[in-house]
């Protein structure tokens, strides 16, 4: 007769053994299926835009390096990377569509190379990416200057710019462009390289810790959007709200600082902050494979939405390829969010639904359907080839 000891081990192994068979039950996608349907979706934009110096109009007109593009061509530039590496014959195309898009814009942030506002220097991701870093680097140089220096006008701090990311989107459109100057400094060999990631650094320790007492809630592992939505707002619920796709340009924002400048004297802090998001968004999964708009309050305005789900797809996946996240965990969760978002969200003409259009919180831009077309529609395709390449490229390790 088997002891007790042993028989409560053979059941803790059929468990295990049936958990992992489970997992790796998840279809892995393949990878170009997970290339045609980023082209697919980028082809039906650039055919809809085929000229990206054009400026959008959504109730009044924009100039196109406003954020919402500069967050599609962040998208975009990993895509031509993957495009490049692989010879895929989309590569020339779309390294053109960006390089026409930058001349337009004489390689400038929007409003100039003294704005302080983030969402006006998001485009310079793209801009360094391409080896334009003049007017970028001006406007870093400037933002540097200001730290003592009140901002009077647009999102900015009323002290110094380390205060200027008083929303937590900001993150997102910034802490990657100051991560990239220090990169491009470092490998010019400049002794001073990391004075970008430093101001960096400073801006976002003060969103996460100081702004309306500190915006991050270390409990929880989540982000309040603004001073607005800090306790003791709620959602109409009584949770606190904790808005997906402002969580989700955090999320990205770390893996991003991280991915470009691993010697950056701050990695760890970023790779801490990054792991506790990680096992706060593991809690708040959906039982259909996504993140809904509250992450709290799953009633509030809850159904499925692309645009925080596949950015935190994309920094799980790049966790994974980067060995800080198991495999074994996160691949089934990757692969099945991924497969479900080309199932449920891309259309057959490139099309994607279930994007929330711009706004800060829940309520915005509602209903999130299928067929509605959000009020902007290039930063939603930004997310969705941030997310493919990831998947791409932690397919191809």
């Amino acid at each position: 007769m088997p002891s007790q000891i042993q028989f409560n081990m053979k059941v803790i192994a059929f468990y295990l053994l049936t958990f992992t068979f489970s997992l790796n039950c998840v279809a892995q996608p393949a990878q170009l299926d997970v290339i045609a349907a980023m082209e697919r979706a980028n082809n039906r934009f650039i055919q809809k835009y085929p000229d990206p110096g054009v400026p959008t109009f959504v109730k009044k007109e924009r100039p196109s390096n406003l954020w919402t593009r500069g967050v599609y061509f962040e998208g975009l530039m990993e895509l031509v990377k993957v495009e490049c590496q692989t010879g895929r014959e989309m590569y020339e195309t779309y390294r053109s569509y960006i390089n026409n898009w930058g001349e337009a814009h004489e390689w400038t942030p929007r409003n100039g190379v003294t704005t302080r506002d983030a969402d006006d220097y998001c485009c310079g991701q793209a801009y360094l990416d391409m080896g334009h870093a003049g007017p970028t680097e001006q406007c870093m140089d400037h933002l540097i200057a200001c730290r003592n220096v009140p901002q009077t006008q647009g999102n900015g701090s009323s002290e110094g710019s380390f205060g200027d990311w008083t929303w937590i989107d900001a993150i997102q459109m910034g802490l990657p462009v100051l991560t990239k100057m220090s990169r491009m400094q470092r490998l010019r060999g400049d002794a001073d390289w990391a004075r970008y990631a430093e101001q960096g650094w400073q801006m976002y320790r003060a969103s996460r810790d100081s702004i309306a007492g500190g915006l991050f809630n270390r409990k929880h592992g989540l982000w309040w959007r603004d001073k607005d939505f800090v306790p003791p707002f709620t959602t109409p619920n009584g949770k606190q709200c904790y808005w997906s796709r402002g969580n989700g340009w955090v999320y990205a924002a770390l893996v991003r600082a991280m991915e470009t400048l691993p010697q950056d004297p701050h990695y760890n802090d970023y790779l801490k902050d990054y792991l506790q998001m990680t096992k706060a968004l593991l809690k708040r999964r959906q039982a259909d494979g996504y993140w809904y708009v509250s992450l709290d309050d799953p009633q509030d305005f809850g159904g499925k939405e692309l645009t925080g789900t596949a950015l935190f797809i994309y920094g799980m996946a790049w966790g994974v390829r980067a060995g800080v996240l198991p495999a074994n965990k996160f691949c089934p969760i990757i692969y099945e969010t991924w497969n479900n978002m080309v199932k449920d969200c891309l259309h057959a003409d490139g099309a994607l639904g279930y994007v929330q259009g711009t706004g800060k919180e829940p309520k915005d831009a509602q209903p999130v359907t299928y067929d509605k077309e959000p009020d902007f529609d290039d930063y939603g395709l930004g997310c969705f080839l941030l997310c493919g390449t990831e998947v791409y490229k932690l397919l191809n390790r």
